[in-house]
């Protein structure tokens, strides 16, 4: 039987009128290092003035058995339950220019569906460029700049950014099956991935988000705010620093991905470029995770995403 992809999802009842505006995507769930798609979405979200423009049904779409929602307890009885939500939002930029945002958790379920309510959805408002973005882990240090590989459905959507010359077979995506959708009608849409240290890929990292949002300004031309991921990335920046300088053997491995990020450059004419596959002289993530581990667990809380710092937690 056909299944209408219009009942995977309830749109408002005034539908804006924002032909041609970009749409970024952000799904949880999938592969993200340093946090970088999920800390972009929620700069967005908490920087700009933004409504709910429609909804899709996370009961259709979420193993609630496999990520199982946030609930409160308190003393008697249950007072809360953060239902998942996977929704379009409105933005405006700082130039009070109209985008959406598409973000919560990676549906579990119906990806064909899904993506098929997603084209059906963009195409009844009008919806221009599609972005997606995230983390991947890559053997470079936090003392380089990051770099950012794009893969679009045209060349030319791409033609500025950073790109992997390889063909590779990889776990699907939800995002990635939209992007490949949406080219296959013809419509564009392109994709960043931000290049993670990887001793850095399970912490909070906002230097990662804030390459993102660059990439996103260029290829979109929107005025998005960078002011609360700067601050965030100094912030995160000077805590590695302390960490790397109370340990010989971290700063030891440090120099050495460096030594190997700055080689890699002069071969390949890229910064970052080459980075994605482990050499032999490199050490292993493995290795990397070891001499890092104590840094992980004592600086989770340390390296804050970014608005308002709390007045509670290690830092006090």
């Amino acid at each position: 039987m056909q299944r209408n992809p219009e009942e995977l999802y309830e749109l408002g009842p005034a539908a804006p009128d924002i032909a041609d505006a970009p749409m970024l995507h952000y799904l949880e769930g999938f592969i993200d290092a340093g946090n970088a798609g999920r800390l972009l979405a929620e700069h967005l979200l908490s920087t700009l003035p933004h409504e709910t423009v429609a909804r899709f049904d996370a009961d259709r779409l979420v193993d609630y058995r496999s990520r199982r929602p946030l609930m409160i307890y308190d003393n008697s009885h249950w007072e809360s339950y953060d239902a998942p939500e996977l929704a379009l939002h409105l933005l405006r930029d700082q130039n009070d220019r109209p985008f959406l945002l598409l973000t919560g958790p990676e549906p579990d379920h119906e990806w064909k569906l899904f993506t098929d309510a997603v084209l059906d959805l963009t195409g009844r408002l009008g919806v221009g460029l599609a972005v997606g973005f995230l983390g991947i882990p890559a053997g470079m240090p936090h003392t380089r700049p990051l770099g950012v590989i794009a893969h679009g459905t045209r060349d030319d959507l791409i033609s500025a950014h950073q790109r992997l010359p390889s063909r590779i077979q990889l776990p699907g995506s939800a995002a990635a099956l939209l992007e490949l959708r949406l080219g296959e009608t013809a419509r564009d849409a392109l994709g960043f991935a931000v290049q993670v240290p990887h001793y850095l890929a399970q912490a909070v990292y906002p230097p990662a988000a804030l390459a993102l949002l660059g990439s996103v300004v260029t290829a979109t031309g929107l005025g998005l705010p960078d002011e609360e991921l700067r601050e965030a990335s100094d912030r995160t920046n000077e805590a590695i620093e302390r960490q790397v300088a109370e340990s010989a053997e971290v700063a030891e491995l440090v120099r050495a991905l460096e030594q190997q990020y700055d080689t890699a450059a002069e071969t390949n004419g890229a910064p970052g470029a080459g980075l994605l596959g482990e050499g032999e002289s490199m050490p292993t993530a493995d290795e990397l995770a070891a001499q890092f581990e104590r840094f992980l667990a004592e600086n989770q809380g340390r390296i804050d995403p970014p608005g308002p710092r709390t007045t509670e937690g290690p830092d006090t």
